[in-house]
């Protein structure tokens, strides 16, 4: 049996704050069990809920040599959906009310000990990985490390390591100096060729560098991360690691998103039913919500991070002129202020066309799901991208951008041939936004019959894990040999 070790900062249903949880939970339970043996090692943080630090039990501790001193790790353990989860304690690193600080050297200290103490532990767990599979910067170490500290170890010997990026924006990046007395690694693995990048050390750049293979979250997204404009100034690597670069889409728990069972919704409904059974949740919702009910008004949902990155500067600029259509918004999200207000300011104009949510509801955005007729998302940039998956899997309609996972996974709809499962624009520019958003509220009031179809075909796509992690085995048993 192949053992696989995932790493991560973060994963479901421990601690979230964005769609790489999501991955890092619910990837291995997808992974074949009877060839491979999937373990994960995440940091205990103590702002996890309760009900997770009470499933976790104690199994040891050790003290490790890190930035010049010795420092306490403990070994927790828990078993979740038959999945095998470790996590590295020390309150001294992983305290405080949230996951991540804004003090970027304290992240890159803190990581640095992660990265070491996942390595570290795996002979006292007595679990040596065929293949480590370390996601984002906070992991990039790892693969360094195992070639520097740990390779003239039996045990670690010959193990593998997968780099998946889910944002190329967020690098891990600081003063070399500080870097390399934190991290305890010599001189020789600051050079341009390793770890530095403009003078700066860069943790991401590390693990691209030393890992395997490398894989990013959607086929688009390994495109276009060889670009300038996507590939935040580490294009040149990516193109001279082309060869090692596969992206693999994301998918979505299945089980978590099924209209058919979804226990957040007013009404379940499948496949065979919604054209009677979803307009029950808008009309809920709308009520709900303070907005005008009315099952035939086109309802556009939004449920996003507010920054730029989202498009929201698109939707700044054309809000006006949307509101005046016969369509309903709704946002849930919070963000830069400057978005959080413009969403306040249009729910206060139009409060009975706006419904402005700034906080975040697991609950709601199940319902955004699946009481709205169409799903907006502009995105700059979008590496994968889970909301669109959602909101097919809701029969909502996406309208997106045409850039990273939404490109790869929303099929713009073709009116002569009578295919596709969504609409999208190329530009990233608010008007062409715009008369994309119309070309859908015409299709919707005009054309219902071929709406429904689009609503079929999107119910009918398969972005569950299973189809991915059919595509990470590959990759696996291609790197073990």
């Amino acid at each position: 049996m192949r053992k696989i070790l995932f790493v991560a900062s973060e994963g479901v249903p421990f601690i979230k704050t964005g769609g790489l949880a999501d991955v890092v939970g619910s990837l291995p339970k997808c992974i074949d069990k009877e060839y491979y043996d999937v373990r994960v090692i995440l940091p205990k943080y103590t702002c996890m809920k309760q009900e997770f630090k009470d499933m976790l039990e104690y199994q040891q501790h050790f003290y490790m040599d890190f930035h010049w001193r010795n420092v306490y790790v403990g070994i927790l353990k828990a078993v979740y959906d038959g999945i095998t989860f470790y996590f590295v304690d020390n309150e001294g690193y992983f305290g405080g009310n949230r996951p991540y600080c804004d003090d970027a050297l304290y992240e890159i200290e803190k990581f640095a000990f992660f990265s070491k103490a996942a390595l570290s532990m795996l002979p006292l767990i007595d679990f040596r990985p065929d293949l480590i599979h370390c996601h984002d910067w906070q992991t990039g170490l790892i693969p360094v490390y195992l070639k520097e500290r740990f390779a003239g170890d039996e045990f670690f010997r010959g193990i593998k390591t997968v780099m998946t990026i889910h944002n190329l924006k967020f690098q891990g990046k600081w003063s070399v100096k500080e870097v390399r007395e934190i991290t305890g690694l010599s001189e020789y693995y600051f050079a341009p060729d390793k770890l530095e990048a403009y003078k700066d050390a860069n943790l991401l750049k590390g693990g691209l560098v030393f890992a395997d293979a490398i894989t990013t979250v959607s086929d688009t997204y390994a495109e276009e991360i060889k670009t300038d404009f996507y590939g935040e100034g580490l294009n040149g690597l990516m193109n001279a690691r082309a060869h090692d670069l596969r992206g693999i889409v994301n998918g979505i728990d299945y089980e978590d998103f099924n209209p058919a069972t979804d226990s957040h919704i007013y009404q379940n409904y499948d496949a065979r039913d919604f054209r009677k059974e979803k307009i029950k949740n808008k009309l809920k919702l709308q009520e709900e919500l303070g907005l005008e009910k009315n099952a035939g008004t086109m309802m556009i949902g939004i449920v996003s991070r507010l920054t730029d990155q989202k498009g929201f500067d698109l939707i700044e600029r054309v809000m006006d002129e949307l509101c005046q259509d016969n369509v309903q918004i709704v946002v849930l999200g919070t963000g830069e202020e400057r978005y959080e207000n413009m969403f306040r300011h249009f729910d206060w104009k139009y409060g009975n066309k706006v419904s402005a949510n700034i906080y975040y509801s697991e609950a709601l955005s199940h319902k955004i799901y699946a009481a709205c007729d169409a799903f907006l998302m502009p995105s700059l940039f979008e590496p994968c991208g889970l909301s669109q998956l959602m909101s097919l899997r809701y029969g909502t309609v996406p309208i997106v951008r045409e850039t990273g996972g939404l490109k790869d996974t929303v099929m713009p709809y073709n009116e002569y041939e009578s295919t596709g499962t969504g609409f999208s624009f190329t530009n990233y520019n608010a008007h062409e936004m715009l008369q994309t958003v119309r070309y859908a509220e015409h299709i919707y009031y005009d054309k219902k019959r071929e709406w429904n179809k689009i609503i079929d075909r999107a119910m009918a796509a398969d972005f569950s894990w299973y189809t991915s992690a059919a595509k990470y085995q590959e990759m696996y048993d291609w790197l073990i040999g």
